[in-house]
């Protein structure tokens, strides 16, 4: 598994929203789930994204969005209609039923005219803390131009959710996560050289072939050298090439990334402080616990405490 893979993997959309929204001007869309991070996609229409830290992004149609807030937010018709005298809809995503039914959204009245406001809308839930890496990299808002084909072959992915047939639901979520990590890749590659390192790190043929190895096996007792010969390169052509692109010596990135690993296992299993030892490479429990005290500031059996309290 590579870096980027790892930092999205249980990222999962929940209750997506299809909305063919006939809005009656000035109008404005609260978002309310004060999810980690919302994805909006603009089919039909548009409007300005507003955000509680004043961050205003005009998006139109072949827009997507992705909005990291956990506050409300608001899509509305015109900057000036949340201050003015407005119609306000809300949209919720997170909720108690299997599905988020847009018939029950806040009184929008839907349809399927060209002039009104096409919205697809998938709010994430952030499962594990190796994900607060990626929500770092990311601005309030990011939004990424789709071409007119990608917006017609997702309407009629819209198309088919609206219509409640089995497994709609499933169907639009699946959809709405591989949309993510596409929209995710277009943005860190146009980001370029202000694009994180481990994703700049996977473009570079020296350095992926080791995030690879080292993501995939944290475990395996790796040296410069049998890094080194995952990519193929000598040691010293290896180690110089991996601190030039990712900022630091391939040995402090892996002993950085085992103490991710070993962060996920004590909050989210059940396993001994022993056991995750072992997962993320250390034979010793002892050696292990120094270790993460000395990066975390406190031991395995206290930062679990803290973390599952």
């Amino acid at each position: 598994m590579d870096p980027v893979s790892s930092l999205l993997n249980d990222i999962r959309a929940e209750g997506s929203v299809v909305t063919n929204a006939r809005l009656e001007a000035p109008w404005t869309i609260r978002f309310a789930d004060r999810a980690p991070l919302t994805m909006i996609s603009v089919l039909r229409g548009g409007g300005t994204l507003l955000l509680g830290d004043g961050t205003r992004r005009r998006v139109g149609r072949g827009d997507t969005a992705i909005v990291r807030a956990t506050e409300p937010f608001f899509l509305a018709d015109s900057p000036d209609s949340l201050t003015g005298s407005h119609v306000e809809y809300e949209i919720h995503c997170f909720t108690d039923e299997p599905a988020c039914d847009s018939t029950e959204l806040s009184g929008i009245s839907w349809g399927a005219e060209a002039s009104e406001t096409a919205l697809i809308v998938g709010a994430y839930r952030a499962s594990g803390r190796r994900h607060e890496r990626l929500l770092r990299a990311l601005p309030p808002v990011l939004v990424i131009q789709e071409d007119i084909d990608t917006c017609d072959w997702l309407e009629k992915a819209a198309a088919d959710c609206g219509a409640h047939l089995a497994g709609s639901q499933a169907l639009m979520d699946r959809l709405l996560d591989w949309a993510l990590v596409c929209t995710l890749r277009t943005w860190f590659d146009r980001a370029g050289g202000d694009a994180p390192t481990w994703y700049r790190g996977m473009a570079d043929p020296l350095v992926a072939p080791a995030l690879k190895a080292m993501h995939g096996n944290p475990s395996r007792p790796w040296s410069v050298a049998t890094l080194a010969s995952e990519a193929g390169v000598s040691r010293a052509l290896f180690a110089k090439r991996f601190a030039e692109v990712m900022g630091r010596p391939p040995l402090a990135y892996l002993t950085d990334h085992r103490m991710d690993e070993a962060e996920e296992l004590l909050a989210g299993t059940d396993l001994t402080v022993a056991q995750v030892a072992r997962s993320v490479g250390y034979a010793d429990p002892f050696g292990f616990s120094a270790a993460f005290k000395r990066y975390r500031g406190q031991s395995p059996s206290a930062f679990r405490a803290t973390a599952v309290a």
